[in-house]
């Protein structure tokens, strides 16, 4: 259709044709191609990962890592049903080993780590009741697809874990499972770490109540955590010490990213037409914490390490590490949740942390070097960043960021085999944040 038609169509109503026209002008210009990591050189990313990773979130988040990229068919953004076959194709051992060598290093370990603790228990000793159970997914899947030729009891480990956070993990009167274990303190990182392993769990088991419970935690926890006003998540309440009511902008992509992979495991498994609401709910709020976030996103195209406070805050920085790990959620909403509105944003990051100024071009897709990066250091480790240990501080290196890295590039990967639908919107990016949220509101209420 022609723009003189275009316009003939809507002639009843200015309204439609203004809205038209600003579309037309302020989102039509064309962007410079993103720069694309080469599979050397995600491979260079994931090798930092697989050296620095010790801590049970990082290895939890690091098998994450090592599914979205490597064997895409097992992770529950597949489109395949779950639980995945139980015999691993010949194509995919190779990439799964070092996913499963995470399962059984942890669960050949853990009677050491935990004193020789027999009963309920984590999967390793740690201050955290939560992180461990991170870990829980590689245990299980080790399981379903028979790893080890039953040597190992990773049935026997998972049932543990979970035993563990609903018997000796202390609680909220309503029912939120802490994640500590000194005290009943909330951190917004408990979402990626237990509500996806409860559901998968469920899934695997055939225990809807296990599923049932993955989405009543996320719930309590938004209930505490979330503020109403700024659409976005506080890190940590409720302790007698260490609370933290900041919007931590890791943690608020730690609860999109858990709140998805949820969501993904419910849609893919037998129980998907019995969790509709749930879906819709946990769908919502995924939008929320976005249209929450992306508002503060700085003009240097990267977060905060707390999103409402400017770079030059006392303590604050601008964080690569969250800023990859909201855009990998961005383009897994946007295939599996059909959400595009926060796509230009989500490209503008990864052009940011993908930005080379080196005048040489990758000769082919093995290509490693990473000479140039504005945001990834010659040996492929990402900056700036928070000190994964520390919250309130700038790091150096940081195992959570080379897996949220490695996710981006994944969840981009598939969102580009997907369609790369509502990429429209995504090759602008000349407004602001702020001024692209307030485009997009004002056109859909007059295109209503």
């Amino acid at each position: 259709m022609s723009f003189v038609h275009t316009l003939r169509h809507h002639r009843s109503s200015w309204l439609r044709v203004l809205a038209l026209v600003l579309s037309l002008t302020l989102f039509s210009a064309p962007d410079a191609l993103a720069q694309n990591l080469t599979d050397g050189q995600i491979n260079v990313v994931s090798a930092r990962l697989a050296e620095s990773a010790q801590a049970s979130w990082e290895l939890g988040t690091r098998s994450q890592a090592i599914l979205e990229l490597n064997a895409s068919s097992y992770s529950v953004f597949s489109t395949n049903s779950i639980p995945p076959p139980a015999t691993v194709p010949s194509n995919l051992t190779a990439p799964l080993t070092p996913f499963f060598a995470i399962a059984k290093t942890t669960v050949s370990n853990r009677a050491k780590s935990n004193d020789n603790f027999s009963g309920p228990q984590p999967l390793m000793a740690d201050g955290s009741a939560a992180d461990p159970a991170s870990i829980g997914m590689s245990v299980l899947l080790a399981n379903w697809t028979g790893q080890d030729g039953g040597d190992i009891d990773y049935a026997g480990a998972a049932t543990d874990q979970l035993d563990y956070l609903f018997q000796k993990v202390p609680m909220t009167s309503d029912g939120a499972i802490s994640h500590r274990v000194e005290q009943v303190q909330l951190w917004s990182d408990f979402v990626y770490m237990v509500p996806p392993f409860l559901a998968y769990y469920g899934v695997v088991t055939r225990n809807r109540s296990v599923v049932e419970e993955s989405y009543n935690q996320i719930k309590l926890y938004r209930n505490y955590l979330r503020d109403p006003k700024q659409n976005l998540w506080k890190h940590i309440l409720l302790g007698s010490s260490g609370n933290d009511q900041g919007f931590w902008s890791t943690g608020n992509g730690w609860a999109a990213g858990g709140m998805l992979r949820v969501l993904a495991t419910m849609k893919r498994s037998e129980y998907a037409n019995t969790f509709k609401n749930e879906q819709n709910d946990l769908a919502n709020w995924v939008r929320e914490i976005h249209s929450g976030m992306y508002p503060h996103l700085s003009s240097q195209n990267l977060f905060t390490n707390y999103a409402d406070q400017p770079a030059t805050a006392p303590g604050n920085f601008y964080d690569a590490s969250s800023t990859a790990l909201l855009a990998s959620t961005v383009y897994r909403a946007a295939v599996l949740l059909n959400q595009h509105t926060y796509l230009p944003f989500a490209e503008r990051t990864r052009m940011e942390l993908f930005n080379s100024t080196s005048d040489s071009t990758p000769t082919s897709n093995g290509t490693a070097a990473l000479n140039g990066f504005e945001h990834l250091t010659p040996q492929g480790w990402l900056t700036p960043v928070v000190d994964p240990h520390a919250f309130g501080q700038k790091g150096q290196e940081s195992p959570e960021g080379q897996a949220f890295v490695v996710e981006m590039h994944a969840a981009w990967r598939d969102w580009v085999l997907d369609g790369s639908r509502g990429a429209n919107g995504a090759r602008s990016g000349r407004l602001s944040a702020r001024g692209w949220i307030l485009a997009v509101t004002v056109m859909g209420g007059l295109l209503v």
